[in-house]
């Protein structure tokens, strides 16, 4: 029976899981603290700690793993490349891994990750094309086409999140000025709603009081307006079959409804027949679609 191990690595969090084919449940699947202030081999450190772990608990050693990150490998340099973790970036993130495990890897961005998993196992299961966008502390996307991912001549296909949708808008931490994540991520949403109410809410919170809160409406109607004209862009150029979201933003339902409606003038047909649905795994996506790299 096949197994396969994958790694999340994430700001706050790394997750490890290992998956046996034709069992639902995952053989272990564990966690470590990221840690990232402590600097890049750390993380290093961390990673090589959780799949020890991971073996002791299992009972068995990886062939080779899948690993999932912030930011994406530069296929050129063959170092990490527009991580928001910055301490990764510059570094030659796949070739340390594979010192200090002694096994081959493939890395994929986490966005890739997570449509993987909705491609082959989710929302997206049975769809030929599928665009995953993940809309939470920031906004990632990744690319599946007939159950694979799309990487890209340098590595950045599905980067929807640093589109820039107003050059006027605030700064991002990529050096841009109105990226797509600075008007749909969780934080500009609740930075947003701050600036108009003088207070601060959760996102669910805003969310729920749109229809007796003018600043809550005007926060869900400033995001589902930019949200709908930045799926819009990515359907006429890749016009995906089916668009899964994942992150904490997915669940606002006017997304699937008034964000659908704002995006339909802006696509180059006369009607909108994308489904655009929430993801099925949750935060099991990213670490089940690190293992799927090596499946």
């Amino acid at each position: 029976m096949a197994v396969h191990w994958g790694i999340d690595l994430g700001g706050t969090k790394i997750e490890g899981v290992v998956l046996a084919d034709g069992e639902a449940e995952p053989r272990c699947r564990l966690r470590l603290p990221t840690e990232q202030e402590q600097g890049y081999r750390h993380i290093v450190g961390q990673i090589h700690r959780l799949v020890e772990q991971m073996a002791a608990q299992t009972g068995l050693q990886p062939a080779a793993i899948g690993v999932g990150t912030p930011g994406v490998l530069d296929p050129q340099t063959q170092t990490l490349k527009n991580s928001n973790t910055l301490c990764l970036n510059g570094q030659p993130l796949k070739a340390d891994l594979e010192q200090a495990l002694g096994v081959p890897l493939e890395l994929a961005n986490d966005a890739n990750c997570f449509a993987l998993a909705e491609a082959r196992l989710g929302a997206g299961k049975g769809a030929e094309t599928v665009f995953g966008i993940i809309m939470g502390t920031g906004v990632g996307g990744g690319v599946v086409v007939r159950e694979r991912v799309l990487y890209g001549c340098q590595g950045i296909a599905g980067e929807w999140g640093h589109n820039v949708l107003d050059p006027e808008g605030p700064e991002c931490y990529c050096g841009k000025r109105g990226c797509v994540e600075k008007f749909l991520a969780g934080p500009a949403l609740r930075e947003y709603y701050a600036g108009l109410a003088g207070a601060a809410l959760p996102l669910p919170e805003i969310a729920q009081r749109c229809e007796r809160d003018p600043h809550a409406a005007a926060t869900m109607q400033r995001l589902t307006a930019y949200f709908g004209r930045a799926i819009a862009y990515l359907i006429n150029i890749l016009d995906p079959h089916v668009i899964v979201i994942g992150g904490g933003v997915s669940n606002v339902e006017l997304l699937y409804t008034a964000g659908l409606r704002a995006a339909a003038p802006y696509v180059f047909n006369n009607r909108l027949e994308t489904r655009v649905v929430k993801n099925q795994l949750g935060d099991s996506a990213g670490v089940f679609g690190a293992a799927m790299l090596v499946a």
